[in-house]
């Protein structure tokens, strides 16, 4: 049966262990390329003393993020140290939700209401709204004990519940993919920990009735997958099984209008060529561009950052690595264009995991951003003055709201 956290973001400064100032660099040559005007936006220590509480190390969980905070759910780490030993009643397995936020860089669980799911392994999310959405996972023992409920978490409100739907739900699996186009919930794939699914199910969130599509031609197994999508199709990047991992130079995608898998032919980068394959890497997208890190590929666990444009299919290798290689970690994209990573199997001999979390700019940030981290740097106890004091010093509304 297969492993669902193993087989977890630019250097965050509180992770006192990372040893490699050659890998720092590197990342923080990242930074100055992907934002030249401002070459040190990387997440201050001022608030990460020893003592400063952070999610234990782990591998597959979740992330999703705002304009305000990261969330990260869940996640499976065998190690009973360092999964919380005899206060974590759920070991090997998180059942929490924590949160990064991105003003003041500090960590805090959030203690929520209602029911929390059970499956904390390999399951889906999306943010749509201030709401949560998670499917699927799997919980002890893995593969039995797999899920196909909807839960909602209501990140405003700190309150789980679980969605009432109508029609035939999807399969229980684990490592499904996910993604919201027009008011539609889309999960496809997912693997029962012996069996692969290439299901594809449409959730509609008004009316809240599953329908499971039945494209007109067939598609082979995928698993722990990355997807993206158009508008008009969802894309398959990448993922495999326990035996294989699945190449880059050719993507699969649904076309929502004919009801057809499709196969498109990308284009290599000039220099490098095509990604190497992978499964259990993360995949954020920004507009028209998708963004693929980390990943395993059954020798070696990869650290390289890519980017494809799904109108021109062109592949680019970014000048960026990870500081350090990762798979089944996590990673969000916040609405400014600032992509998080957290977590992950960061040595598969060992299989040791990490609790990092890095960021990157994966555009030029808006002369907003730029004044917003300048200011945040300049005033280190801005988020302790109340809602007047910050009016009267000439900050919006919306800027406020980010602070709290």
């Amino acid at each position: 049966m297969i492993d669902p956290g193993s087989a977890g973001a630019m250097t965050l400064s509180l992770h006192v262990s990372l040893s490699g100032s050659k890998k720092r660099a590197r990342w923080l040559q990242a930074r100055r390329i992907f934002s030249p005007s401002c070459p040190n936006l990387q997440i201050p220590n001022r608030f990460l003393r020893e003592e400063h509480c952070v999610p234990p190390a782990r591998s597959g969980h979740r992330c999703i993020a705002d304009s305000t905070n990261l969330y990260v759910f869940g996640g499976f780490n065998p190690n009973f140290h360092q999964a919380g030993g005899s206060e974590n009643e759920d070991y090997p397995l998180f059942r929490e939700l924590w949160r990064f936020h991105f003003a003041t860089a500090t960590w805090q669980q959030v203690r929520t209401e209602g029911y929390m799911p059970t499956e904390l392994a390999s399951m889906s999310a999306v943010l749509h709204g201030s709401n949560l959405l998670v499917f699927g996972g799997t919980g002890i023992p893995f593969g039995e004990n797999n899920g196909n409920d909807l839960h909602v978490c209501d990140v405003q409100y700190k309150r789980w519940s679980l969605l009432n739907c109508r029609g035939k739900k999807p399969n229980k699996v684990y490592g499904p993919a996910m993604v919201i186009i027009n008011g539609h919930l889309y999960v496809f794939g997912g693997t029962t920990g012996y069996l692969y699914s290439t299901d594809l199910h449409r959730l509609n969130l008004a009316t809240r009735e599953w329908t499971q599509l039945k494209p007109n031609n067939a598609l082979s197994e995928v698993r722990r997958q990355a997807v993206s999508h158009d508008g008009q199709r969802i894309y398959i990047l990448g993922g495999g099984t326990s035996l294989m991992s699945y190449s880059l130079d050719q993507i699969h995608a649904y076309n929502l209008e004919t009801n057809y898998w499709e196969e498109s032919v990308t284009q290599p980068d000039g220099r490098i060529g095509f990604p190497a394959a992978r499964r259990c890497h993360s995949c954020v997208q920004v507009k028209d561009e998708v963004f693929i890190c980390g990943g395993y590929n059954r020798e070696l666990i990869l650290s390289d950052m890519w980017k494809i444009n799904l109108q021109t299919f062109q592949w680019t290798k970014l000048p960026a690595v990870m500081p350090e290689p990762a798979y089944f970690h996590c990673a969000a994209v916040t609405p400014a264009g600032c992509m998080y990573v957290h977590g992950g199997v960061v040595n598969m001999y060992g299989n040791r995991r990490s609790s990092s979390l890095y960021k990157v700019w994966l555009v030029v940030p808006s002369l907003l951003e730029l004044t917003w981290e300048k200011l945040l740097k300049t005033f280190p106890h801005l988020a302790q003055l109340s809602t007047l004091q910050l009016l009267s010093m000439g900050l919006t509304q919306m800027l406020i709201q980010r602070l709290k």
